[in-house]
């Protein structure tokens, strides 16, 4: 096939791709036009368009003819990688995503839209409903994601330095800016922000680092052996649960509640009708600051009633913000 043809035919897959869908197709005369439009050349006929046609199909680019009015075969191209919702899918996590510029998520998004016909592509979300964190500099976590994602496939220890700000918004590097060695083991990303979950070489502990708050970032040469290491269960007991001593508990919350604690716990969560306002939630919980502050969260409308302890703790830390009002 001669340049000419070649170039031809390119240009009425990127028209069939672009401008055709399940809900728009084009016949033949309409794709010679566009073809024209975009070529300069006014040649074309209908015997080499429809070969052409055939060349594609038989390419492996799936073309769908159809009958329109007055018996007209029209044709379109209908095969995505990605289904419409997935694309939505996409596009509402790069939107949500706090620390990536407008800027940026306009870049992602267009790249996103390519990969669908125009047609669907303007039903799709503009980056323009939710803003970047103030706290977070994008193109430092940039470089972070780079170097943790690297060092993971490679399987070379990660050296950093870590800290927060203080009150004053002055970042400031924890352990007086020594070093951190970490064996990287997973990069997720959870409640908005990226961490990197891996072994701290000082105390061998597995532990989870938010790439905003690394400075200074690089792989090194040294390789080390990842052991037995569950990422799911290590997600939800940090994540979405609270460290500390396991035990079970009874909670009881106000109906309204049914959700939170769904969200929480799961669609399989032991909850049970107390009355016409209440039901009871039976877990095991991991008994920490976090999971008394949770329970705080919903004043009157939630009352632990086992065990004792954990109750007490409760009243207590009740009985402490009562006195910073009294003060």
């Amino acid at each position: 096939m001669e340049r000419g043809s070649n170039y031809r035919l390119l240009q009425l897959r990127e028209i069939l791709f672009n401008e055709t869908d399940e809900y728009h197709d084009l016949g033949v005369d309409q794709l010679i036009e566009k073809l024209r439009a975009v070529t300069g050349d006014a040649t074309f006929d209908k015997r080499t368009i429809k070969r052409d046609l055939e060349t594609l199909d038989e390419m492996d680019f799936e073309i769908v003819r159809n009958q329109g009015r007055y018996g007209k075969i029209k044709y379109s191209h209908q095969s995505r990688l990605f289904e419409t919702y997935q694309l939505r899918l996409i596009i509402d996590a790069i939107l949500s995503a706090r620390f990536i510029t407008k800027n940026e998520k306009e870049k992602l998004i267009k790249k996103v839209k390519h990969m669908t016909s125009g047609h669907i592509a303007k039903t799709l979300p503009e980056p323009i409903l939710f803003s970047q964190s103030a706290n977070i500099d994008y193109e430092l976590v940039k470089l972070n994601i780079d170097a943790v994602h690297r060092a993971i496939s490679e399987g070379k220890v990660l050296t950093y330095q870590y800290g927060k700000f203080n009150v004053k918004k002055e970042f400031v590097r924890h352990r007086d800016g020594s070093y951190y060695y970490v064996e990287p083991y997973a990069l997720i990303w959870q409640n908005d922000y990226y961490y990197l979950i891996g072994v701290f070489q000082d105390t061998n502990e597995i532990r989870h680092y938010r790439l905003d708050r690394i400075r200074n970032i690089s792989v090194s040469s040294e390789s080390f052996k990842k052991r037995a290491f569950n990422l799911q269960e290590y997600v939800d007991q940090s994540f979405h649960m609270f460290a500390g001593e396991e035990m079970r508990v009874k909670i009881r919350f106000h109906n309204s509640l049914v959700n939170v604690v769904l969200d929480r716990f799961g669609q399989e969560a032991d909850i049970r009708e107390l009355d016409d306002d209440h039901f009871v939630l039976s877990t095991k919980a991991k008994l920490s600051d976090g999971l008394v502050n949770w329970i705080l969260t919903w004043g009157n409308r939630s009352k632990v009633l086992s065990p004792d302890h954990l109750a007490e703790r409760i009243k207590k830390q009740i009985r402490q913000m009562m006195e910073v009002y009294e003060d």
